[in-house]
């Protein structure tokens, strides 16, 4: 028995029809690790990452990728009494993890926006498959993600001494194999429900329809602003890398992590704020006022205060947001419902932006530390940097609340100047009225 998929669709035979959907899952699934893998390499090239000892090129873009989902590094290492090393790293790079995201959604759903519905079932298998090809793809980068060198001290005695003992200090790093699954897994997870819950076009299955106005434009609005703001980080990156002498570092943080500055900044001109510090002789790239708060050895407090008492132009940093929010409030209303009211609108971007202020503060958090001791002499850095979800996740949702009002009290007085014609409304008009049927 056939499959119809749409107006234009073939007629296949269920062995075709079951290949073919496995041909989509392995599409996506293998365009989204070459765009990350893509990407981590341009960002460690920039970090100069390529000089490492013995190979350990590949492995470390290994490690980016996975770290990428959330899958915490180890470091270790040692040589008897001669040297040991041991620490990790937790942080997520997240323009890596945002271009897969993006790729693999896209791809996820384009098929199924060729369907007028689309079955629970079906959904559910077609996540299936991606979800088992990808299981697939992060074992075979939690085994390339390990790798180990000799250290060369450049003290003759301690490197002669550890040649003769056979004991030459090495350090390595590796992510094991069950939290890059887990993390991995549970990273696709929330990739795959977001792309359906931000796309307007893809259908839902019956059970999930009376979500769609509550929903829908208020994560695509959401999604857009939070993607606006890493396009906006661009141009800065790009200007910081011409002028401001560092270029192959910047280019390094726009291939890495530009995300990750650009939502703190969103968070922190939304009245959010994060505490840690950078401390012994380990540093991270980032503007030099965020790196002045947290040049500390105990935690401190970054919200728009301490980086103002750095350098006064923090204050922008409100102003952007006040006017991002306020674009947000009114393409949200403009793209829902005539019979949508203020109040729900209201309602609606509070919730989507407490959401999206919760996984900006979970996806910013970075903790890092190193240990290394050599005959007796060591040194070490920690690098820490946590939300405080209880000013971040309540700010989102009080601007959440004034932006929706604000955005759907000008969408209808906007209407009311402008009435369009029934053909002419937004696409959500069509799936209500399909909904309502």
């Amino acid at each position: 028995m056939g499959t119809t998929g749409g107006p234009g669709a073939r007629t296949t035979g269920p062995g075709g029809g079951e290949l073919r959907r496995w041909g989509e899952a392995l599409t996506a699934v293998a365009a989204a690790l070459a765009a990350m893998l893509v990407t981590a390499v341009l960002g460690l090239l920039f970090a100069g990452a390529n000089d490492l000892p013995s190979g350990g090129f590949g492995p470390v873009v290994a490690a980016t990728v996975l770290m990428a989902f959330g899958a915490p590094a180890r470091i270790e290492g040692g040589a008897a009494f001669v040297a040991g090393a041991q620490g990790g790293i937790t942080a997520l790079p997240l323009t890596v993890g945002v271009v897969g995201a993006l790729l693999l959604g896209w791809l996820f759903l384009r098929p199924m926006r060729l369907h007028a519905t689309v079955g629970g079932r079906e959904l559910a298998a077609r996540a299936a498959r991606v979800a088992a090809l990808w299981a697939v793809v992060l074992l075979l980068l939690s085994w390339a993600a390990r790798h180990s060198f000799t250290v060369v001290t450049g003290e003759p005695i301690v490197d002669e001494l550890g040649g003769l003992l056979g004991a030459s200090p090495t350090v390595g790093f590796a992510v094991d194999a069950g939290p890059a699954v887990g993390y991995g897994l549970l990273w696709l997870a929330v990739v795959l429900a977001l792309a359906l819950a931000v796309s307007r076009r893809t259908p839902l299955p019956l059970p999930l329809l009376r979500f769609h106005t509550a929903v829908r434009p208020a994560a695509h609005a959401t999604l857009t602003l939070l993607l606006v703001y890493a396009g906006l980080a661009v141009p800065a990156g790009l200007v910081e890398a011409a002028v401001g002498g560092h270029a192959r570092q910047s280019l390094a943080v726009i291939f890495l992590g530009l995300p990750n500055l650009a939502w703190l900044a969103l968070g922190i001109g939304m009245g959010g704020s994060w505490h840690g510090h950078v401390g012994g002789s380990l540093g991270l790239p980032m503007p030099k006022p965020l790196a002045d708060v947290l040049r500390e050895d105990r935690d401190v407090r970054l919200d728009i205060g301490t980086l103002t008492a750095q350098d006064t132009r923090a204050w922008l940093l409100v102003a952007l947001a006040v006017v991002a929010l306020l674009v947000t409030g009114v393409g949200m209303a403009m793209h829902a419902p005539p019979e949508v009211r203020p109040l729900r609108h209201a309602l609606h971007l509070a919730a989507a932006l407490a959401v999206a202020m919760l996984l900006v503060g979970l996806l910013t958090r970075i903790t890092a530390a190193y240990g290394l001791t050599l005959l007796g002499f060591g040194g070490s850095g920690s690098a820490v940097l946590r939300p405080d979800l209880v000013t971040l996740v309540p700010a989102g949702a009080l601007w959440g609340a004034v932006a929706g009002l604000l955005g759907g009290l000008t969408a209808a007085r906007v209407r009311r100047a402008h009435p369009r014609p029934d053909h002419q409304r937004p696409e959500q008009d069509g799936e209500g009225r399909q909904e309502a049927s």
